[in-house]
């Protein structure tokens, strides 16, 4: 995937609410690591559960759907449900809210004919059950990101990797930063992710400065109409960015992310096979 998808957008920051701020600041950097810590089992298993996937898919029930599907809904929704004549079940509410054909079964049984969609009322209430469970299989497919395996990443030239660094890098970091970093991560994946986007272990702070005078603080909400920011007395501060209000923003991360936008594939991929030569 292209790096600059990770950057997200910087007029709308995504912070810490202010009803978490007796959360440590180290919190998001152990979750992290403990999620790039896991096994791919594992790392599916916690995505599921945080985007609320509802049930596993059955598998093998999946595999008996997948020539059903293919033979009577193909034609209209595409080999794997992305979509063809007709829209994409990935997205249907129906398909989502359903967890085993408990829902798609009957509703296939009678079918929805005013929208052009058949009845399979002479297919088997267990056929229709493995065409549900390929249904939700393909959901998973798109939706979990957990399942994801990346299968070889170490394509870069190390050589080109260190002269990006040593470009690019060196006016924030030293060599310490970067001394036997491949040997703090378990595979080049997760050593490739922690240098493009690493775990934030400072606060973002502002300064606005308004009619009345300059509020500093460590910001807990921004997006383009609005600031959040809490002073040093704990005091909470909502300021509208209309005009005359100059807001001045200190992101530990900011660099990292102006990176991101230029960020080439190549240049990604260099600069993780030089990092992984410094065990």
């Amino acid at each position: 995937m292209c790096a600059a998808l990770l950057a997200g957008s910087a007029a709308c920051v995504a912070v810490s609410a202010t009803s978490q701020e007796a959360q440590t600041s180290g919190q998001e950097g152990l979750q992290q690591q403990g999620y790039q810590n896991m096994t791919p089992a594992q790392r599916a298993a916690a995505t599921r559960a945080f985007l609320g996937l509802g049930a596993v898919p059955d598998k093998a029930a999946a595999a008996r759907g997948a020539p059903l599907f293919v033979q009577n809904c193909a034609f209209c929704h595409g080999q794997t449900a992305r979509g063809a004549t007709g829209p994409s079940l990935i997205t249907s509410n129906l398909v989502l809210a359903d967890d085993h054909g408990e829902h798609l079964t009957p509703f296939l049984k009678k079918g929805s004919p005013e929208k052009g969609m058949p009845s399979f009322a002479t297919v088997s209430d267990q056929q229709l059950t493995d065409i549900a469970e390929f249904l939700h299989l393909q959901v998973e497919d798109v939706a979990n990101r957990g399942t994801y395996q990346v299968l070889k990443i170490l394509v870069g030239n190390a050589a080109k990797g260190k002269a990006y660094v040593e470009g690019h890098c060196m006016s924030c970091h030293t060599a310490g930063t970067f001394a036997h970093i491949a040997s703090k991560f378990r595979s080049p994946e997760q050593l490739q992710r922690s240098w493009i986007w690493p775990a934030r272990d400072g606060k973002i702070t502002a300064n606005v400065k308004t009619l009345g005078g300059t509020i500093s603080g460590r910001v807990t909400e921004m997006s383009d109409f609005r600031i959040t920011l809490v002073d040093g007395s704990g005091e909470t501060h909502t300021i509208d960015r209309r005009p005359g209000i100059e807001v001045q923003v200190n992101d530990p991360l900011a660099a990292h992310q102006e990176m991101l936008m230029k960020l080439a594939n190549d240049d990604m991929h260099n600069v993780t096979a030089y990092l992984e030569t410094l065990k």
